[in-house]
């Protein structure tokens, strides 16, 4: 008897998928294209979404990882300026925890969703 709530509860989540907040990985892992994501600690990621889960636990590849440095400078001298830097990743995994600062409303509305392809 629990077969047929179990496939309305699919329905619901493929249905959510398609049109929700997670939409945009979904069609990343379709159509094998970029997606760009800000990480908490003011770090950016792009690259192709091979998988992700309900939780925004992502498998990334070819992942090019942007962030900006403030050299050091010792007393006395000027401010340095910011140097942009950057790093490539073959394959990548990413939690949750890398992305949001819980709890926000983003962090609640992605428990909901779970895609693998």
């Amino acid at each position: 008897m629990s077969r047929p709530m179990e496939e309305d509860t699919t329905k619901n989540e493929e249905e959510e998928f398609n049109t929700g907040p997670l939409s945009v990985l979904m069609m990343s892992v379709k159509n094998n294209t970029q997606v760009l994501i800000n990480c908490r600690n003011n770090k950016k990621l792009l690259g192709r979404v091979r998988a992700f889960d309900r939780h925004c636990n992502m498998v990334l590849e070819n992942v090019r990882e942007m962030w900006t440095e403030v050299p050091k400078t010792g007393k006395g001298k000027k401010k340095a300026l910011p140097v942009n830097k950057d790093r490539f990743i073959m394959f990548m995994y990413s939690t949750r925890e890398m992305l949001f600062k819980p709890p926000t409303a983003l962090h609640l509305i992605c428990s909901k969703y779970c895609i693998y392809e």
